[in-house]
């Protein structure tokens, strides 16, 4: 408990964001290429998915943003898919409750406080929700889950506490205390929040430069610099997960996390 505590008071004195954009500062000099071999080596990288060789970066930063090989992350095609849009894994999925709560890592959220008190005029009370915890082994680019178009966005400053299992579990409700970047996309079946949540060390959250307003599923939407979350909001309807996804599954960009629909009888 002593541990913990100490590991509790460190991570507020560091969660601030001027820490993480020194962190961010360094990891973009030409200095931090040494680090290259022994972060992909330490974190079992596969270097080979990388769109260059790993000699080719010229800085830390440049390698954590980095884009993979055409064609490595398969999207699936169906129109009725909810596909993953980044490398991760599950830390928390379900139902959001008719009082509009999520339950993450024995922690309650309301969507409001995700989103910002943003008039979301209770779109996703009763609807689905889908935590995606990204690792610093993780590639660390955004695509869309869905095909559509993009009808807002909304940035929200904020702290930057660890998203891993420790700060789920352990700091006071850091999806909603976190910096947050929301893209809501209209698509065949009602409005996605996606909501890409900074995290310690994460020194910015960027769109992808020239984001088009309309995006077919897999697009690049956005990129952490350094590893985070993203979660899904799914509004109440005919959607279903895949049944095989839990707490700690691993997913991969493009693959299907559910379907609307008769997306299963056609999937």
């Amino acid at each position: 408990m002593a541990i913990r505590r100490l590991f509790h008071t460190l991570t507020e004195l560091t969660s601030h964001k001027w820490s993480s954009k020194l962190i961010g500062s360094f990891t973009k000099t030409r200095a931090s290429r040494w680090l290259l071999f022994w972060y992909s080596r330490a974190y079992g990288i596969h270097t080979e998915d990388a769109e260059k060789p790993l000699k080719a970066y010229q800085s830390l930063n440049e390698f954590f943003i980095r884009r993979l090989k055409d064609g490595i992350r398969p999207i699936d095609q169906n129109n009725a898919a909810l596909v993953s849009p980044v490398d991760a894994t599950i830390t928390g999925i379900g139902r959001i409750d008719e009082k509009s709560i999520i339950h993450v890592k024995g922690q309650n959220y309301t969507t409001d406080e995700l989103l910002g008190s943003a008039p979301t005029f209770n779109r996703y009370r009763g609807g689905f929700f889908i935590v995606l915890y990204l690792s610093p082994a993780n590639y660390h680019r955004v695509h869309s889950p869905v095909t559509g178009t993009i009808i807002a966005k909304n940035h929200i400053l904020g702290r930057a506490y660890p998203v891993n299992e420790f700060g789920l579990k352990h700091m006071n409700k850091v999806l909603s205390r976190n910096e947050r970047l929301i893209t809501y996309m209209r698509h065949q079946y009602g409005v996605l929040s996606i909501v890409k949540v900074g995290a310690m060390n994460v020194s910015s959250i960027k769109y992808t430069n020239s984001l088009a307003i309309h995006l077919n599923k897999g697009d690049e939407l956005a990129y952490f610099e350094f590893g985070s979350t993203v979660v899904l909001f799914v509004e109440n309807g005919d959607f279903e997960f895949l049944q095989e996804l839990c707490l700690g599954t691993q997913v991969r960009v493009g693959e299907p996390l559910g379907y609307w629909g008769a997306g299963f009888q056609n999937g």
